[in-house]
């Protein structure tokens, strides 16, 4: 009996032992064959996870028989499963080709480099937001941009003036004049119309923003010292596309606004307009006005043309508003009090027309014009001022297997003629601006790429300016990608700025250009990213190094007679820091983590000061659940250090948290935001301001003034 029970033990183990099965398979990239190192197979069913090696193989060991569920998984790939019925006919190895997913970042084509390519094949770092990132954070502020930066790592959009809310991008720290804004590559807030421009700029019809950190300028030309940010217009595609929204926010603000896009054979064309409107908001009952009352109205069309070898695109843009911020009782009851008013005209054309003489080879031409009308009250002072600017540029382009060329010429004039309105001297100016570039593209094996490029400018008044600039790329693996870059910036002199706006360019004199010269800068960049997927868990990292020195910056100084004036110090500033963004996804839910340090400082006559109005430690912190096409849900926390004032003090540090929610059905959708609905403000810190009510002197701002304020709307797609 006891031979027959071990006997009977033996053939059951030899049972089981036989019924022990493996999996092969081979996981490759669809487009190129090439074996996808590090993808991740799961059959959950048993809990087994593991990751291909460097020949794209895996293998699963002692599977019993059965019917299993395989998902396949690999950064920027389209998750796959595979029903396997084991024991399989042959014990052959599985090939399994993965395509690329379709809202992969990294497939984001961009512009601001001048060259059309995918993210991953541009040397120069570039950050974008695009797709259903510009979506939700358009959400929050659908009025204008500043939302859409502000919450970026190492960006922050710094209010300048108490009563008209104007706003100023700064880049790493540095002055929001440091930092070019583009529309569609064209150069078109500088100067003067610079003033109000990110209040004044709605989101709805851009199609991505693009965001290159450290000097630009070999790039665009003059500004581009921090950085630049082009913002990407959306142009007729495939399908019609007639979008409207509709905004209201507790504050008293409404946005009305519709975007329209067709493409027909030959032809195409987009037309946006929108109307945005606000009351006189008062939170902290201070008497004066943290968001102004407003009236703003925009039009902007565009006819496309296409032809079998030249395109074209032709449009216009029309901003006309009214902005009266200061004392409320001023503003509801016309009783004495400080005010501003603001009147503003913006009108731009832009031309573009492309011509290819081969597959690889084209000629671009483009142009703008741009004519912008601005007047500001304020008790016993107005200012009134017209600028007019044009841009031209000539480029041809040409590209090989391994390389890339292109080699351009551009005019840019300038012209500000100012409306005598008081005693002071007119700030009259007019610079012509003419730059030849020259960049290349130069990728010498698959893990290796390199751009360099170099532009001379020169403006009569300053002279010649040489911008070199290089940048390289190295991909040792599919996860991990390497860049560098170091380049040279200028800026131009201009009286119009945030220090100045603060005061409406009040007893400003204008630039003495015999002994005033340009700003330089020089500035290098190296940033790591990886990325990797364990499981069903996905992660991001990138970790930014930057440090830019500008020398001879403008200060601003104040004459014997009390008239102020920018002059060049003697010395320079500099910032350095870095930036760390981590993100997380699983599932439906995805988490950002950014932390900016930056160390910013003046160095004059041989001492170091803490530069004003930069927060050395920012947090970003986002988590996102979303349910693709139904339904989305935000909830967000930053963090501002301390920061230094201008008149030596230093500021609270404080945290802001949102809350947004959007709910979709097929042709609209319902949205709501909470903005800073902690309630943080500035006047929980302190006065505002020092003096009477009716002359105030308004302190630095580097804290919210409106506190909480929820907004919420319908978007309508026809």
């Amino acid at each position: 009996m006891k031979h027959i029970l071990s006997l009977c033990m033996l053939l059951l183990l030899g049972t089981a032992i036989s019924a022990q099965h493996t999996i092969k398979l081979s996981v490759k990239d669809k487009h190129d064959n090439a074996p996808l190192k590090g993808a991740t197979a799961t059959i959950t069913a048993l809990k087994k996870t593991i990751m291909a090696d460097s020949s794209g193989s895996l293998l699963f060991v002692n599977i019993p028989q059965g019917n299993y569920l395989l998902k396949l998984s690999y950064v920027g790939m389209k998750e796959q499963e595979i029903k396997l019925a084991i024991p399989q006919d042959k014990d052959n190895e599985i090939i399994v080709l993965m395509e690329e997913a379709e809202e992969h970042e990294e497939e984001v084509i961009v512009t601001a480099t001048r060259m059309s390519r995918t993210i991953s094949d541009i040397p120069t770092r570039v950050e974008t937001i695009s797709g259903e990132e510009l979506t939700e954070k358009g959400n929050m502020k659908p009025g204008d941009i500043r939302m859409l930066l502000n919450e970026s790592t190492g960006i922050q959009t710094q209010q300048t003036s108490a009563t008209s809310y104007n706003s100023s991008i700064r880049i790493q720290g540095l002055d929001g004049r440091y930092t070019q804004v583009l529309r569609d590559g064209f150069p078109l807030y500088g100067g003067f119309s610079g003033g109000l421009s990110l209040m004044q700029i709605a989101p709805l019809d851009l199609k991505q923003i693009e965001v290159i950190k450290g000097s630009a300028s070999t790039l665009y030309g003059a500004g581009a010292i921090a950085g630049l940010v082009n913002l990407v217009s959306k142009t007729p595609g495939e399908q019609r596309e007639l979008n409207f929204m509709a905004n209201g926010t507790s504050a008293g603000g409404l946005d009305l606004s519709g975007f329209y896009s067709q493409r027909f054979e030959k032809w195409g064309t987009t037309v946006y307009g929108s109307r945005n409107t606000a009351l006189a908001y008062d939170p902290s009952n201070l008497g004066f006005t943290a968001i102004p009352k407003f009236e703003r109205y925009t039009i902007n069309p565009r006819l496309f043309l296409y032809g079998e070898k030249t395109t074209a695109n032709i449009g216009f843009s029309y901003i006309t508003e009214a902005r009266t911020g200061g004392s409320i009782d001023y503003i509801k009851n016309g009783s004495a009090g400080y005010f501003e008013q603001n009147h503003t005209d913006r009108f731009t054309t832009q031309a573009l027309i492309t011509h290819k003489l081969s597959e690889t080879k084209r000629y671009t031409f483009k142009n703008s014009y741009t004519r912008f009308n601005r007047s500001i009250q304020i008790p016993g002072y107005a200012f009134k001022g017209l600028q007019q600017s044009t841009f031209s540029e000539a480029t041809y382009n040409a590209g090989s297997e391994k390389a890339d060329w292109i080699v351009g010429a551009n005019l840019l004039t300038d012209k500000f003629t100012e409306d005598k309105q008081s005693s002071n001297i007119l700030r009259n100016y007019a610079y012509n601006t003419l730059g030849v570039f020259v960049q290349n593209s130069w990728k010498p094996f698959s893990q290796l790429a390199i751009e360099t490029g170099l532009r001379g400018d020169y403006v009569k008044q300053y002279g010649f300016e040489w911008l070199p600039r290089i940048s390289m790329m190295l991909k040792p693996t599919e996860r991990l990608t390497l860049r560098l870059g170091a380049g040279a910036g200028y800026k131009t002199p201009t009286v119009f700025n945030e220090e100045s706006e603060k005061n409406q360019f009040q007893r400003m004199l204008p630039i003495n250009e015999s002994n005033t010269q340009n700003e330089r800068s020089k500035g290098v960049n190296f940033d790591i990213n990886y990325r990797t997927q364990i499981g069903e868990l996905g992660l991001t990292v990138n970790q930014l190094f930057f440090y830019t020195k500008l020398n001879r910056p403008l200060v601003l100084t104040t004459t014997g007679t009390g008239d102020q004036q920018f002059q060049n110090a003697a010395g320079y500033i500099d910032t350095k820091g870095m930036e760390t963004n981590l993100r997380f996804s699983y599932n439906d839910l995805k988490l950002f983590i950014g932390y900016t340090y930056a160390d910013v400082n003046t160095h004059y006559s041989n001492s170091k000061t803490w530069f004003p109005l930069t927060a050395r430690h920012r947090l970003n912190n986002v988590l996102m659940y979303e349910k693709e096409e139904k339904l989305k849900i935000g909830l967000e926390a930053y963090f501002f250090s301390p920061q230094q004032l201008n008149d030596g003090t230093k500021g609270k540090s404080y945290w802001i948290f949102g809350l947004m929610a959007e709910r979709s059905w097929e042709h609209f959708s319902l949205f709501i935001n909470l903005e800073n609905f902690s309630d943080t403000r500035q006047t929980k810190f302190g006065p505002l301001y020092t003096g009477s009510v009716n002359n105030p002197v308004f302190k630095d701002i580097y804290a919210p003034v409106d506190g909480f304020v929820a907004n919420g709307g319908i978007k309508v797609r026809l």
